[in-house]
């Protein structure tokens, strides 16, 4: 694969707090365009792993490359790459709908005469075109996942990382979202996606399992299950790969 058509690329990450290994000779190749999924448990090294990626942390070992940029040597033009929305929900409860999205574009850069245009684009794909005036706090917790989300593509990114966006929303709210994220990715977007719910690794292109900071499995969601057989869900590969792994480790 040519470095061109690569849009994250690790090898061996480590990253240690002290004498705690949160993420552990983490090697992955994502190409442009794909929905990539991390699943794993609460602790398993997924949100550190998508910080180190958003250069907002530096790796203790290896090295990361996003959108062609070296995360340890361009934090800053990776940040300017991306669209990045965090775990906890990151606007301004005191500001309207509009008010946000008009506050992001200028923390992104969006130039002025394209402002109006791409306003309107995230209310219409949060769905909150008639709202655009209502407090922020006001909305449900799955409209603020799709204004956060809107909020975070104003600027065009072609490359978005999402840490478990849909955590503490309901599953019908859940299924919209994932929606979005598949209107991103025909639009050529590469979305990485964090997640702790076994249904949505069905709906990435490939997802990686996590597990104590290290990758235990790798690929399709298909061809994941049918390595342990014609019957595996998500929830057997993911156990069966854990046992794998600590059982290596001793």
């Amino acid at each position: 694969m040519r470095a061109s058509e690569i849009a994250v690329r690790t090898e061996n990450l480590v990253k240690r707090f002290g004498d705690f290994v949160a993420v552990d000779d983490v090697s992955l190749v994502v190409p442009r365009g794909e929905i990539f999924g991390f699943l794993g448990p609460n602790g398993a090294g997924k949100s550190t792993t998508i910080r180190i990626l958003c250069g907002l942390l530096s790796p203790t070992e290896g090295r990361a490359v996003v959108n062609g940029f070296d995360v340890a040597e361009r934090p800053e033009a990776v940040k300017q790459s991306i669209g990045y929305m965090s775990q906890k929900f990151s606007l301004y409860d005191d500001l309207t709908v509009e008010e946000n999205i008009e506050f992001f574009s200028g923390v992104y850069g969006v130039p002025r005469e394209k402002r109006a245009e791409r306003a309107e684009y995230a209310l219409r794909m949060a769905g909150l075109a008639d709202q655009r005036r209502a407090m922020t706090r006001s909305l449900a917790g799955g409209w603020k996942q799709r204004l956060a989300l809107g909020c975070a593509i104003l600027h065009e990114p072609p490359i978005v990382f999402l840490d478990e966006p849909t955590s503490g929303v309901d599953p019908i709210a859940r299924r919209r979202f994932w929606d979005l994220i598949y209107d991103m990715a025909a639009g050529g977007a590469t979305v990485f996606v964090s997640t702790h719910y076994m249904e949505e690794a069905e709906y990435c292109h490939r997802l990686a399992l996590m597990h104590r900071g290290r990758v235990v499995a790798l690929g399709a969601p298909a061809e994941l299950r049918a390595a342990e057989g014609p019957a595996a869900t998500m929830d057997d590969v993911f156990i069966t790969s854990i046992e794998r792994e600590e059982a290596g480790a001793r």
